[in-house]
């Protein structure tokens, strides 16, 4: 890009917000974004900012210091950091007028700069002496002061470890100071209301970085304030959740309850005085409101939660905050208790792991009540009409109660609340509704009640499938949940399994209940598969009209699921014929298609057939001795024409060819070895179509067989030949492998192949390594698997990893094979030439490149390098360490000769893999 002018800047600006052709705003926008990228990008903010000719061209110039100062501040010599720091302060001060979204960029644009420029020392401090006393200038004074912690752990900002706790140090310096001075603004401010919400913020921001010292606090008037605005009946919403959100903030900040005792009890009794406040926020039904008392309350219960459970009732282990939860479970909207969740999960998984019966019987009540509270919010509208929705926000809310129920019953005990539940419907006469949501949470704890001789569950059971068809729909909908959630019972007594699999029946066949049946008969099968075998033919004969009924796909292949799991445990001599049977409406489906003239050019979609295939060959997994012929072998030959010619006429779809090879997979991994007349004609194809469209998933087909086959000595050869060779010749050939080596985005716009590629190249490691390390494509995928190293796709780095680990380690593992000798001399030699290359950019992409979460793959990988040879390891890694930056851009300091050396010794000297995985973790944060 050639450097612009100023002028031609502010017309594109224009463009994008004014252009009333859509074409021209994308244009300008394309033209922004690489000037944005630019090194003219500095010049030109600054000067449209000087111009000052309107707030889009103002905000566009903020942002874009804003964004610079993020991600390209190593473009600019460290000489020019002062001039950089005095003009964003003096454009800050000339535009606090403008608009507040372009004070919040250039705070926020300040801020940043004060977290990278090390030379910028007491940046607090600075600030506060140059505009605490001009009052006009305290709004972006606090906004500043507000960003600046919130900035600190900023995932934008690579400042390091080190850099990050010299400022949080300074901060904590000042924080006494900063709190004074928003004291003071409260003061002169009276009950200036966005002065206030401003302050509350700031306040908020410090908390949420945890440097203000809690005795302080304590007595600060700023925490009488905050209260004194949540008791006030007359504070506006605005005010009310800056002062909630900075009540949480502080709450939060004092986990530790221990080492911040003043303050903890200033906060416990602050918050306890709100209850009158809630009540009226109720009373004048006030929803937001409500909604911020009970964060604060929940906040309160989370905080003081371990202190609860060690000493109920005693100090600040007070159970009326737990009261004050239940109070607003209370609340009519289901949104208010829906906030506690987390609370309550975190109290059942403290009191389940202490496992102490006195501990809970003091909380026992409270999650009775709890529980009573629940089941009234899962209560449909009277008014309802059909079944229950999962997918609207009510619908979420009743899976997330079922999941909560599940987590807290022992306290209670699954038999004892499952029968008085129970008793409520049978002894009393509720309506539809109430009988509804006792069902839906039956059905949540069902599975927890022990079904050994349960005479509560088996009566259950017997008046559920009795239950007649005028009921309300959603009654219908939710009983047959329940069935579903009972199989275990139809298991323990399978007198039952008649009446309940007629009921499920009825269900099947009415459009809004068809798939909720499915549901359950597919859970049916899955836990009843013996006691289900003589009711195969029934199950074929749905199978074979599945799409006369209304069942979502998901649904549909529930039952075919369900169907093939009883399959399997039919006689053998029987599975053949039935899996033919069971599979043959939609080979004919497939045949029909492939018969059919494509309309407009494009054939007909196969995937509902290839997905109920594909779960048929998954689950029919029956029990075949050494020597026995597998039973699905047969059939899966007859169908391989079939799925051959789909594959070939659907060959440039993508997603139908995963679906084919998907299905494939699954007939391969069905039968095992006994697909052996499948291997040639199979791998023919996929080397075939392959060569004209390169699907990642034929990558991961072909590991399939290489796991299947790898092993078989007449097999290694010509599996390696065509599925890794032919794979990288003819993928060079078209240009396709050369791409993603070359091109600088090809690994990262490809992440799926990689994947697939490498998860290919493993199961060789695994089946077959000196069949691969013999073989001249080995330096190939050890140089892509080093470029690879960097991409932060979660899959496809973990097969990556996994490659370079599984590979060294065949050089490690003594199997007592005889090839062990022949396999450590040829890792020795890749490692010879490519070890030092891959421990660099081990060491280059886990501090730059990987999030935290891939760490440990990497710790797994340098460990088996250190196995493998230790005494060259050391040196490789000291070479690499060698290699990385010690001062950040604005002259911080990023990692000391002593951080460096005490590293490399924790990982040299270690004795296991996870502390090589610790040391990576701390070590990598001084980059981040």
């Amino acid at each position: 890009m050639a450097k612009p002018t100023v002028a031609l800047v502010y017309q594109a600006v224009q463009a994008l917000y004014h252009d009333p052709d859509p074409a021209g705003k994308e244009r300008a926008s394309v033209w922004l974004g690489e000037l944005q990228r630019s090194m003219y990008a500095w010049e030109m903010a600054d000067q449209l900012l000087q111009l000052k000719q309107d707030v889009e061209s103002c905000y566009f110039a903020a942002q874009t210091m804003k964004m610079k100062i993020q991600t390209s501040f190593f473009e600019l010599p460290p000489e020019t950091h002062i001039a950089l720091r005095d003009s964003l302060l003096s454009h800050i001060q000339s535009l606090k007028d403008l608009s507040p979204i372009i004070v919040t960029q250039l705070a926020l644009a300040i801020a940043d700069l004060a977290l990278q420029m090390a030379s910028w020392k007491g940046c607090v401090h600075t600030l506060i002496e140059k505009y605490s006393n001009d009052v006009s200038s305290m709004t972006f004074l606090i906004e500043i002061l507000t960003v600046l912690p919130e900035e600190v752990h900023s995932r934008s900002l690579r400042i390091g470890a080190n850099r990050r706790t010299e400022i949080i140090e300074d901060l904590a310096y000042y924080s006494s100071t900063v709190v004074t001075l928003l004291m003071t603004c409260v003061e002169k401010s009276g009950s200036n209301e966005k002065m206030l919400i401003k302050v509350f913020r700031c306040l908020g921001s410090w908390f949420n970085l945890g440097v203000l010292d809690s005795n302080f606090m304590a007595n600060n008037q700023l925490l009488m304030v905050l209260f004194q605005v949540l008791q006030r009946d007359e504070t506006s919403t605005n005010l009310h959740e800056a002062a909630s959100d900075c009540v949480c903030s502080a709450l939060y900040a004092i986990e530790n309850v221990d080492t911040h005792m003043p303050l903890a009890l200033q906060l416990f009794q602050g918050v306890l005085t709100l209850e009158t406040a809630y009540h009226m926020a109720v009373a004048r039904e006030d929803l937001d409101k409500v909604l911020n008392y009970c964060r604060i309350f929940t906040e309160l219960c989370e905080t003081f939660l371990e202190t609860t459970v060690k000493s109920p009732g005693q100090g600040m282990g007070d159970l009326r905050p737990l009261e004050l939860l239940l109070i607003c479970a209370g609340h009519p909207q289901y949104e208010v208790v829906e906030i506690s969740f987390n609370f309550w999960y975190r109290l059942g998984e403290n009191l389940y792991k202490t496992n102490d019966p006195a501990l809970h019987g003091i909380f026992r009540p409270y999650i009775q009540r709890l529980l009573h509270g629940l089941a009234r919010h899962c209560q449909l509208d009277p008014d309802h009409e059909g079944i229950p929705e999962d997918t609207d926000d009510f619908g979420e809310f009743r899976m997330r109660v079922s999941d909560l129920v599940k987590d807290v019953i022992f306290l209670v005990g699954s038999m004892e609340c499952f029968s008085q539940l129970y008793s409520t419907l049978k002894e009393g006469n509720p309506p539809w509704e109430v009988t509804e949501a006792v069902l839906f949470i039956m059905a949540a704890i069902a599975k927890s009640v022990d079904p050994e001789n349960n005479p509560t569950l088996t009566e259950v059971l017997e008046q559920v499938v009795l239950l007649p068809e005028t009921v309300h729909i959603a009654v219908r909908y939710t009983s047959i949940e329940l069935v579903g959630e009972m199989s275990e019972v139809v298991d323990r007594n399978p007198r039952f399994l008649d009446p309940v699999l007629n009921y499920l029946m009825k269900g099947l066949r009415e459009k809004t209940l068809a798939s909720v049946a499915a549901k359950a008969i597919h859970n049916i099968c899955s836990v009843c598969r013996d006691h289900m075998a003589q009711h195969f033919q029934g199950l074929l004969d749905i199978a074979r009209a599945l799409d006369s009924f209304a069942l979502t796909t998901e649904a549909a292949v529930g039952l075919l699921k369900g169907t093939a799991l009883v399959l399997a445990r039919l006689p053998l001599e029987k599975i053949a014929e039935c899996l033919s049977d069971l599979c043959a409406v939609q080979v004919m489906a497939l045949k029909k298609l492939l018969s059919q003239d494509p309309s407009n050019g494009k054939a007909a979609d196969p995937t509902v057939w290839l997905d109920r295939l594909a779960v048929i060959f998954r689950h029919t997994n029956p029990i075949v001795e050494n020597g026995q012929t597998h039973p699905c072998q047969k059939v899966i030959q007859e169908i391989w024409p079939v799925l051959s010619q789909t594959l070939n006429t659907h060959q440039a779809d993508n997603r139908i060819v995963e679906r084919c090879c998907r299905c494939l997979r699954f007939a391969v991994r069905c039968v095992g070895k006994g697909s052996a007349s499948l291997l040639q004609p199979l791998v023919t194809q996929m080397v075939s179509v392959y060569q004209v469209y390169p699907h990642s998933c034929f990558l991961y087909l072909g590991s399939i067989l290489v796991d299947e086959y790898g092993m078989e000595e007449g097999c290694r050869q010509g599996l390696l030949d065509i599925s890794l060779e032919w794979q990288w010749n003819s993928g060079c050939s078209i240009g396709f492998e050369l791409t993603l080596l070359e091109q600088p985005n090809g690994l990262r716009n490809h992440p799926d192949t990689v994947d697939d590629l490498f998860r290919l190249a493993t199961r060789f490691v695994q089946r077959s390594p000196v069949t691969l390390l013999s073989s001249g494509i080995i330096v190939h995928i050890i140089q892509c698997a080093i470029a690879a190293t960097t991409l932060d796709h979660r899959d496809a780095n973990c097969s990556v990893m996994k490659f370079v680990r599984d590979l060294i380690h065949t050089g490690v593992s003594n199997d007592h094979e005889d090839d062990f000798e022949l396999r450590k001399q040829l890792i020795g030699q890749a490692m010879g030439q490519h070890g030092q290359q891959l421990v660099t950019q081990l060491m280059h992409t886990c501090c730059f490149c990987l999030p935290p979460y891939t760490l440990p793959d990497v710790a797994e990988v340098l460990w088996e390098i250190m196995v493998f040879d230790r005494p060259t390891s050391c040196r490789w890694l000291e070479n690499a360490l060698k290699g990385l930056p010690k001062e950040t851009s604005g002259g911080a300091l990023t990692v000391t000769h002593k951080q460096l050396t005490d590293f490399h010794k924790q990982v040299t000297s270690a004795e296991e893999c996870k502390q090589v995985c610790w040391a990576i973790r701390e070590f990598t944060r001084l980059f981040r």
